[in-house]
């Protein structure tokens, strides 16, 4: 079965004047729909590779043919990853982490702030283009980041990282996903970020919610 593109769920506008409308619009149907139509085209007639949701293909990619293997990792992996950053953005939810995921964070960081600031290094510190992370490996939450459209749970081999990696959290530090408003202006991007998570959704991440096609 072939992947499709997601329904954003909630209006190009709906970050501004953090994210702008027009952004939204050409990440979500021109790069994200790129993805969708390359990886589709990629495994078409590969019933043992389409039957798998996005997450479960991303993170074998061994089990990818080698002829394929390459356009997999960078449009599955942008598939994967823009899905989950479409709800990571989403208006509303609350504003700040809570509770045990809350207490994760100190434990791990020495508090709200630090992670905040070692994310924002290693999203700013990214050369070219990839993504910054906030991580769960076996319940310790880490901050990292990845090349192009690499994401932590394609393991080690593949620019992942290893052992049982989550997603929590995730930006995007590709230029097209914030030129239009902030050129050359990646810090300033990243400060805008923390004005648009969605914590509910990433706490749901850290308590184990959600589907397949985010592991």
């Amino acid at each position: 079965m072939a992947y499709t593109l997601p329904e954003l769920g909630y209006a190009y506008d709906a970050l501004e004047p953090y994210i702008d409308a027009r952004t939204m619009e050409i990440h979500l149907t021109k790069h994200h729909a790129a993805y969708v139509t390359n990886v589709n085209a990629a495994i078409a007639g590969k019933p043992e590779l389409e039957e798998k949701c996005p997450g479960e293909l991303i993170a074998d990619l061994k089990a990818v043919p080698d002829d394929i293997r390459g356009v997999v990792r960078n449009h599955g992996g942008g598939h994967v990853n823009h899905s989950l950053f479409w709800k990571m953005i989403a208006p509303g939810g609350a504003k700040a982490p809570s509770g045990e995921f809350a207490a994760a964070i100190d434990a791990a960081f020495g508090s709200f702030d630090a992670m905040k600031e070692a994310f924002g290094k290693a999203a700013a510190g990214r050369f070219g283009s990839g993504w910054a992370w906030l991580c769960s490996t076996e319940g310790k939450l880490s901050v990292c980041s990845t090349a192009n459209q690499d994401n932590p749970i394609m393991g080690p081999d593949f620019g992942g990282f290893a052992g049982d990696c989550r997603p929590l959290l995730g930006l995007d530090v590709w230029e097209h996903a914030y030129y239009l408003n902030y050129q050359n202006r990646r810090p300033d991007y990243i400060a805008a970020f923390w004005q648009v998570v969605n914590w509910d959704v990433v706490t749901a991440r850290f308590t184990g919610a959600g589907c397949c096609g985010e592991k």
